[in-house]
């Protein structure tokens, strides 16, 4: 595989062009984690409207009919159903950790088994999040064990 990087002047649109025999299920998942890297989010916090980066977000979870993305420390609804979500970040750096909650790989610190075969996610920021037992597969799959 051949990678060209250009040089744009100041104020040019970035581009990225694909030149290939087979568009495979790997270039596939390429282009999605681009797509994600450089998707916002709208998060809305009280009177306030937020652009939320992907990066920042530790965890999406629903309650009471609603989605609020949990950041390092603040707290944002969104106006997406879970599923949206997860159709649009778990090719990447998010799994589904349980039915109310998705959850963002590279924001967790360490993973421990509980009791009744869940296991709990603590991420960098303190936060303890449970892995429901239906979902441990996927986390397994995610973490390549």
């Amino acid at each position: 595989m051949k990678i060209i990087i250009e040089e744009l002047p100041n104020g040019a649109e970035d581009e990225i062009i694909l030149r290939t025999s087979r568009a495979d299920e790997r270039l596939l998942r390429l282009i999605n984690s681009i797509r994600l890297r450089t998707e916002k989010l709208t998060g809305y916090s009280g009177d306030s409207i937020t652009a939320l980066d992907p990066d920042n977000i530790f965890y999406f979870e629903a309650v009471d009919n609603k989605v609020f993305a949990y950041c390092e420390k603040d707290v944002f609804e969104v106006k997406l159903k879970l599923y949206e979500l997860e159709e649009r970040f778990c090719e990447d750096d998010f799994f589904r950790a349980s039915k109310s909650v998705i959850l963002s790989i590279p924001k967790i610190e360490r993973i421990t088994p509980t009791i009744s075969g869940r296991f709990e996610a603590l991420l960098i920021n303190g936060e303890k999040v449970t892995i429901s037992r239906q979902y441990v597969p996927v986390l397994k799959q995610k973490f390549g064990l």
